[in-house]
């Protein structure tokens, strides 16, 4: 390859440069990757464990140290078998080579080094709770769909840090059920010659298909995600696919025309049944729409809202707020033991599904509300209404200073903060320290076993 200087004449192009040595792993960074140092360094290594030594082959890029190659020379004592043929390209799974009891002790000291830096003190980091089969347990599934080299459809995750398509069989993170039906729509797709989403181009049909599982009910949904409102041949794909997996519940198209990579978009049709599934958590029964969130993790969630009820001391004569409501899970959960229980959620879906949760269970004495969470407290504090309890569970980006400093207005005595991001959860407990809430125990539960990410919950109590 060559190219010119200003004068016009050819110049032999320089290969990169590139560096070998052998290096030991010091530790995992945030997101499980192993840390070396090369050339004084730090350099993140995929697929490498603490006390493992790797001989590697890196360039320098624009953002640091690119490792193009890496041979492992020994094995770290907390390696396990894995048996995913897909893990070395898979961007989910980042600990699945490590030993679960030591992903637990791993998460724990993650949150402890987060405190540390933070600078906030005397908190105890608990053992998480975690999962005595830490497979299976995934009841939402998103896969995506591209044309391979043969141009035959395949569907899979995303690789790591690309817009590749990664193929699988079985995902050991779903259930069996989940799997038949990645196999089987993958076959449909191929058979009845529906055209994959092309970023590039924004041409073709089929974007995504989201799988949701009740685990308790045994209900299933499917929902194709297209690029137009037309969807050709979708009650041949609908017969076919009930006949191979007559378990389905319900299928749904959604229309997302977007150029992004939000999934879902606004748009719904019902292709067959009811367009929801139900199902049963904590006693309760739940309707999920495609756009509601409901906890992936069954047998973990109950875990955490049991955790979440025992920590909000419910009260007969006290009001409970439940900021994020989603469906009103956590809210409905523990509703009997209070006097009144509000929930707020932004999304429209969700709360709809909310207020039919409420008169499915029989619970009359909770109000759903559908608007900005830190709106709604700043303007019925102004009115002089303010909850005893807080419960909030926001997203992973965690909760936004609107919201803090309403809460502060609304000065409940004691908040229950659940997140499924530590990282922004400490950033919060600061902000709510400066308004005078503080926590002496910090609590971890297990979602996302083999992954990198974990749940956590603490209690508040405002200074007097």
């Amino acid at each position: 390859m060559k190219e010119r200087n200003k004068k016009g004449r050819h110049l032999q192009q320089r290969e990169p440069h590139t560096e070998q040595a052998e290096v030991r792993i010091a530790e995992l960074d945030e997101n499980g990757q192993g840390i070396a140092v090369v050339k004084r360094q730090k350099v993140a290594i995929k697929n490498a464990l603490p006390g493992e030594t790797v001989r590697i082959k890196a360039r320098k890029g624009k953002a640091g140290m690119i490792i193009e190659t890496m041979e492992r020379l020994n094995e770290s004592d907390v390696r396990c078998k894995v048996n995913c043929a897909i893990f070395e390209r898979c961007g989910s799974c980042h600990l699945l080579h490590m030993e679960y009891q030591k992903q637990l002790e791993w998460k724990k000291q993650g949150v402890i080094k987060l405190l540390r830096e933070a600078g906030l003190k005397g908190i105890t980091v608990h053992d998480p709770v975690g999962m005595k089969e830490p497979y299976a347990y995934r009841n939402k599934v998103i896969i995506g769909f591209q044309k391979n080299r043969a141009r035959r459809t395949i569907a899979g995750f995303y690789e790591e840090e690309s817009h590749r398509i990664v193929a699988f069989h079985d995902c050991l993170l779903q259930d069996a059920k989940s799997n038949e039906l990645v196999r089987v729509i993958t076959e449909l797709v191929n058979e009845m010659h529906i055209a994959p989403y092309e970023e590039d181009r924004r041409s073709g049909v089929l974007r995504h298909v989201l799988i949701r599982r009740g685990f308790a009910s045994d209900q299933t949904m499917v929902v194709f995600v297209t690029n137009t409102s037309m969807f050709a041949g979708s009650k041949n794909l609908v017969a076919a696919l009930r006949k191979r997996c007559p378990y389905i519940t319900t299928i749904v198209q959604n229309i997302n025309t977007r150029k992004t990579s939000i999934v879902l978009g606004e748009q719904e049709k019902v292709l067959f049944g009811k367009g929801y599934i139900e199902d049963v958590l904590c006693g309760l029964r739940f309707r999920i729409s495609p756009k509601s969130f409901y906890q992936i993790n069954h047998e973990q969630c109950e875990k955490l809202y049991a955790k979440a009820k025992e920590l909000a001391q419910p009260a007969c004569d006290e009001i409970l707020l439940d900021a994020y409501c989603g469906i009103g899970t956590i809210g409905m959960s523990m509703a009997k033991e209070w006097k009144a229980v509000y929930g707020v959620e932004v999304n429209r879906d969700a709360v709809r599904d909310a207020k039919s949760n409420a008169l499915r269970n029989k619970i009359d004495h909770i109000t759903f509300i559908c608007e900005d969470a830190g709106r709604f407290l700043t303007d019925t504090a102004k009115r002089g209404w303010q909850p005893d309890v807080l419960i909030m569970d926001p997203s992973r980006a965690g909760s936004d200073l609107t919201f803090l400093r309403a809460v502060n207005k609304a000065k409940p005595k004691r908040i229950v903060y659940i997140s499924c991001n530590p990282k922004t959860q400490v950033r919060d407990l600061l902000e709510l320290a400066k308004l005078g809430y503080q926590t002496k125990d910090l609590y971890l539960y297990d979602l996302f076993p083999n992954t990198t990410h974990t749940e956590s919950i603490c209690l508040l109590n405002r200074k007097s």
